[in-house]
């Protein structure tokens, strides 16, 4: 190892991270409040790798463009987590998915979590 590897974000084990299943329903809930224009992106940035991050972001715009063209005001969702379905296809990896009911329909947000640097981060999010 280099010295400067030292430096960047380190893979960490599943054994030395937490349970990820209160992070996922919290991650989900966080998602759908920034698509409905209740709650700031940047609020979840630290939980999110770059990429991940980003696509958020610009699901969030389009879902603004859709109110405004509606001229409809952002309303806080109330959502329901009916399961949440995990699996490790490696170690410090985590796929779910997270099906929530809406007042309007059912949802699911696919994610995955890999550990980096001693905590979970979402390195892929989508809101089905």
């Amino acid at each position: 190892m280099t010295p400067y590897e030292e430096f960047a974000p380190q893979h960490t084990p599943s054994a030395m991270l937490p349970d990820p299943e209160p992070l996922l329903e919290s991650l989900t809930r966080g998602v759908l409040e920034v698509v409905a224009g209740v709650r700031e992106v940047d609020q979840l940035a630290r939980w999110f790798t770059e990429e991940a991050y980003r696509s958020v972001m610009v699901r969030a715009n389009l879902s603004a463009r859709a109110r405004s063209a509606r001229g409809m005001s952002p309303t806080r969702p109330v959502y329901r987590i009916l399961s949440t379905r995990c699996s490790s296809p490696a170690d410090g990896v985590v796929e779910a998915a997270v099906v929530v009911a809406g007042p309007a329909r059912t949802r699911a947000v696919a994610v995955r979590l890999e550990g980096w640097d001693g905590r979970w981060r979402a390195t892929s999010l989508a809101v089905l």
